[in-house]
């Protein structure tokens, strides 16, 4: 089967028989693709995100009676 960038099936899948499928692609899809999908993410820019660890030990929560 042909998935377009944008996830719509185009031609197929064969069931139970062998073939070639032919599709023609807007390659100008996937740029349009990518602005839906951020598969980098924007969590990858450092100077908007951080992650900090707190690594010091710390006691449980009590439950109340």
């Amino acid at each position: 089967m042909t998935i377009s960038p944008l996830g719509d099936v185009i031609t197929g899948p064969l069931y139970d028989e062998e073939g070639i499928l032919y599709a023609e692609l807007d390659l100008g899809e996937v740029v349009r693709a990518k602005v839906d999908f951020d598969v980098v993410g924007h969590y990858a820019r450092p100077d908007i995100f951080q992650l900090i660890v707190n690594e010091e030990v710390s006691n449980s929560v009590k439950k109340k009676k």
